[in-house]
């Protein structure tokens, strides 16, 4: 054999080892990620049930120094599994399981600085994660981003559903389904119909301090599009960085994603001690008839947040089992001209004296901080605010950001906007303040570490029912929401609107009575607003429901499905035995069968059925409902016959 042809099978044999894969696969086996050096560059690729669903797929940095994405070799690695169980302080499961396999792939540059890059991968039985990190190195000074350059390369189209960033504000978009090839820049959760029996969705957990992600299409590959910085960057960082977590949920039901625990167990575990003052609850408040006109955010003559009136909704709260109230405008910075203080009420509205009102009658003030984008000025008064809050007994804070950037440069999304929300839940919780987030940047799970921050906005919420020109939210929006918008954390959607009346002509909710009753269930958050007028809920029989319904879980299950047309979801009370079940539908009227197989077997339940009535449709008739109770056991099925934007919300007592 020839020198020449030595060589040549020589470099051969090192190219194929270069670029031989390292494999990890899910704890059941089902799922299994490769991960390969070619020429350079690092690729992962995806499998399930032996069939891709990555093919080989780019990872990697542009920084303003050179590229971090080639002239890779691979300096080791290191694989470990893990497998415990976790107590939630609240949500839709009590205790979530953690079981994952790792690989860890440690990759330093052959040439010019000899950067290092690690790159950590989690295989769950739900899905696959991944994070970037650039550990402290010599060769490494202060770290800007200008690209990341994540690749998910589908194995085929699929269709997906989404809302483009570029013409979405807040989050505040109509979900629509095209292929993933024809999709514009667009926001995560994505989620995709990849084929039958497999659903995906694209996410991020542990958004910390780093820019939200987005997804650009270059055909049936997906490319990160991060937020950026006014000047450009993406993401700076001293001489290290994590990144958040790339997440590709994976299941065989649509169903099957809104159950899936992946993003929370990213999360780091909490790191409050002492968690016993976080409480979930639900509570009314003067919202809805400010955005009906009936009231005013500013001081005059309509103004909603005064002594009075906010006394009244208190007395109502008393009376019927909710934890709070809330009132927007009590505080200066509404009207015209009016500097914007968090620590200044209105002079028609005695704070102090609602705080003490509301301790007295057995519940709590929700106080409200809009800062118009001004998230500087929220910085500079958060301690004191929440300080004074916490000394009248309040718990719970709404924060806004309404403004098409923070501070007059920065987007929500960006960089700037995480480190901002995140100091905002750290002083929260240094004073036992839970907070509301709106006009937040997309949920990753937080909460799992800081369980102060109880829910989010980020979505087409109740109030487009009130003013949108264009007729309000479409009867199928809230049959998508929990296949999109969900699965990145709770959402405050406001639901249980029992008075369609108009302000704008053809707008008021899409929806049967029975639909806004399941909305509390189906669409959740752990702060859930009854956000009707009071008025509308005095007296009605179908409060009695609302009543009765917690905001947290010991078990969530959805026995069936399809995004934008239907969804049933059944969620269990912690520290009982009792069922709660939601299940609502788009613009078709149907017939669902629901078993009953989530009961506990040998014991016999009493089930309260909140149902569409006689001739109920979300347009000609939506107030016609009906009310049914029947014994079962675990092997019933009930008939369910939703109207169209209609539904049904079941109450199912355990009795013997």
């Amino acid at each position: 054999m020839s020198r020449l042809v030595f060589l040549i099978m020589m470099v051969a044999v090192l190219s194929a080892r270069a670029a031989a894969a390292t494999k990890i696969c899910s704890p059941d086996g089902r799922i299994v990620l490769s991960v390969a050096v070619s020429k350079g560059k690092v690729f992962y690729e995806l499998a399930r049930d032996g069939a891709a669903v990555m093919k080989p797929s780019a990872l990697g940095f542009v920084l303003a120094d050179g590229r971090l994405d080639s002239g890779f070799a691979v300096a080791g690695t290191d694989t470990a599994s893990h497998d415990d169980t976790w107590r939630q302080v609240w949500g839709e499961d009590e205790y979530v399981r953690n079981h994952y396999n790792e690989l860890t792939l440690h990759l330093v540059q052959k040439h010019g600085k000899r950067r290092r890059l690690d790159i950590v991968f989690r295989a769950f039985d739900d899905g696959i994660g991944f994070r970037y990190v650039i550990p402290a190195q010599p060769t490494v000074g202060r770290i800007a981003v200008k690209d990341e350059v994540t690749q998910f390369s589908l194995a085929h189209d699929a269709y997906a559903w989404s809302i483009p960033t570029n013409r979405t504000q807040y989050f505040e978009g109509i979900y629509t389904r095209q292929r993933v090839s024809d999709l514009d820049t667009v926001c995560t959760p994505l989620t995709i119909e990849y084929e039958p029996g497999l659903y995906m969705a694209i996410h991020e957990a542990a958004l910390e301090d780093y820019a939200g992600i987005n997804l650009a299409s270059r055909g049936t590959t997906l490319v990160t599009a991060l937020t950026p910085w006014s000047d450009g960057t993406k993401v700076y960082a001293s001489q290290s960085m994590k990144s958040p977590w790339r997440i590709i949920m994976m299941a065989d039901t649509p169903g099957g994603l809104i159950t899936s625990r992946m993003m929370l167990n990213l999360n780091e575990p909490c790191r409050i001690t002492d968690t016993s003052w976080i409480e979930p609850g639900k509570y009314v408040g003067i919202w809805w008839s400010i955005h009906k006109k009936k009231n005013t955010w500013e001081m005059g003559p309509k103004h909603g947040a005064t002594t009075a009136n906010v006394k009244r909704y208190i007395d109502f709260a008393a009376r019927h089992g909710f934890s709070g109230v809330l009132a927007e405008g009590w505080n200066y910075g509404w009207g015209q001209g009016e500097q914007l203080s968090f620590l200044k009420a209105y002079p028609d509205f005695d704070i102090a004296g609602v705080a003490d009102y509301a301790l007295g009658k057995g519940l709590r003030f929700i106080a409200h901080m809009e800062s118009w984008g001004n998230a500087r000025l929220i910085e500079e008064q958060m301690d004191s605010a929440f300080a004074w809050y916490a000394s009248m007994g309040i718990r719970v804070v709404k924060t806004g950001y309404v403004g098409r950037l923070m501070d007059g440069r920065e987007l929500s999304a960006s960089q700037y906007g995480i480190r901002h929300y995140r100091k905002v839940v750290e002083a929260a919780a240094r004073h036992h303040i839970m907070i509301d987030n709106h006009e937040p940047a997309m949920p990753t799970g937080l909460q799992r570490t800081y369980p102060n921050l109880m829910t989010q906005e980020g979505v087409r919420g109740q109030e487009y029912n009130a003013w949108d020109t264009r007729g309000g939210n479409p009867p199928e929006h809230t049959a998508t929401l929990p296949f999109t918008r969900c699965l990145a954390g709770p959402v405050d959607f406001t639901p249980a609107i029992f008075n369609f009346s108009e302000v704008v002509e053809g707008t008021h909710p899409h929806s049967t009575l029975a639909k806004q009753l399941a909305e509390f269930v189906v669409l959740y958050s752990p702060l859930q607003m009854a956000a009707d007028e009071i008025a509308n809920y005095e007296f009605h029989p179908a409060l009695s429901f609302i009543e009765s319904c917690p905001t947290t879980w010991s078990k969530t299950v959805v026995p069936n499905g399809v995004i934008g047309s239907y969804v049933t979801i059944a969620r269990k009370e912690r520290g009982g035995d009792t069922w709660f079940v939601g299940s609502l539908t788009g613009s078709d009227s149907r017939e669902i069968s629901l078993k009953l197989d989530f009961l506990d077997r040998d014991a016999v339940y009493e089930a309260f059925v909140y149902e569409d009535g006689e001739g109920a449709d979300y347009q000609a008739n939506p107030y016609s409902m009906g009310f049914r109770q029947v014994e079962v056991t675990a092997d019933s099925v009930l008939s369910l016959r939703l109207a169209r934007g209609g539904g049904a919300a079941i109450r199912i007592v355990k009795v013997r």
